[in-house]
């Protein structure tokens, strides 16, 4: 009997009459329009017209999704190419195998256009845009609940996730419980939107100060996670291909986060629409000037006394 665990999924999608409505779907647009709503309310604290999160998650997340997808087709290949496989799989998104890093980045390219043909700073906008982004991805996360997948190692801990048999990995049929990585995750992408707003607060931080620091925090907490993972993944010197990634980015991220700590301080001015804010402040109302005659300037009134005193003088003669 197993007791003290989280129970596998009663289901993976439902119907609406005839149409099927996949739960890992549901999990993805749930967090979109989650991390949107949160990036909205920050862009617009920071100055920015609040129909443009709206523009950029119109551009970017369809970018992110297929730039999510091309990563894992390319670093899963062998799941879709080969003897045996299927290769219009590789289009099946709803079942599930999206890679961050391919929708980080074109995401991010998404993010560029938008920012570029609204004449916007793209780094203020990547730092409003962080936490929420971070959100999204926890909320994502619960899809790999509902397809019972990317999981860890097999434990008896009281959290443990219940895996049902025909999910399970190859040379660990006969384990029923294994680490909940995608809570782990969850909560760790949490703790870090939350820091990162905490620390934007507290510093105010521009220039792409808030996004590195979200690269850092999300390597670091994705990078322990994967070394719980046991799904099929490419091993080069023991570690996972996303290992190699994350510290690659972790290490960028460090770099170009002190470059701008030292080069770059404060947050940025940011002009859009009729509005112009600095530091995330609203600017103090311009000052009417007051309907008054300017005083008259010294040497004009020198110049008619002298004038109306010769004036008297030509009369007396």
């Amino acid at each position: 009997m197993i007791s003290l665990s989280i129970p596998s999924p009663p289901f993976s999608e439902f119907h609406l009459g005839p149409i099927p409505i996949r739960m890992y779907a549901l999990c993805i647009i749930t967090g979109v329009i989650v991390g949107t709503i949160i990036a909205t309310r920050r862009w617009v604290a920071r100055g920015g017209a609040r129909d443009t999160v709206e523009t950029v998650a119109l551009v970017s997340v369809p970018f992110g999704i297929v730039g999510a997808r091309i990563y894992h087709v390319i670093t899963d290949h062998q799941l879709y190419f080969g003897p045996g496989r299927e290769p219009i799989r590789a289009l099946y998104i709803w079942d599930g195998g999206l890679g961050i890093w391919g929708g980080v980045a074109l995401g991010a390219l998404g993010g560029y256009l938008v920012a570029r043909r609204r004449k916007i700073r793209f780094w203020a906008l990547a730092d409003a845009l962080a936490p929420g982004v971070v959100v999204a991805q926890a909320i994502g996360r619960v899809g790999n609940y509902f397809n019972q997948e990317l999981f860890g190692g097999p434990t008896t801990l009281p959290w443990a996730l219940q895996i049902a048999p025909a999910y399970r990995i190859p040379g660990f049929e006969q384990y029923a419980t294994f680490h909940p990585t995608f809570l782990y995750e969850l909560i760790w992408d949490l703790a870090c939107a939350a820091a990162l707003v905490l620390l934007d607060r507290r510093f105010t931080l521009g220039h792409g100060k808030v996004f590195m620091l979200y690269a850092m925090f999300y390597t670091a907490g994705r990078a322990w996670v994967e070394h719980l993972r046991i799904d099929p993944a490419h091993h080069f010197g023991g570690l996972r291909l996303n290992d190699y990634t994350s510290g690659v980015v972790f290490l960028l991220a460090l770099v170009a986060l002190i470059y701008l700590i030292r080069n770059k301080p404060g947050r940025e001015e940011i002009v859009e629409g009729d509005q112009r804010y600095v530091d995330g402040v609203l600017p103090e109302p311009e000052a009417v000037a007051e309907e008054t005659p300017a005083a008259p300037d010294d040497d004009a009134v020198i110049a008619r006394v002298t004038d109306r005193a010769d004036k008297d003088t030509g009369d007396g003669e």
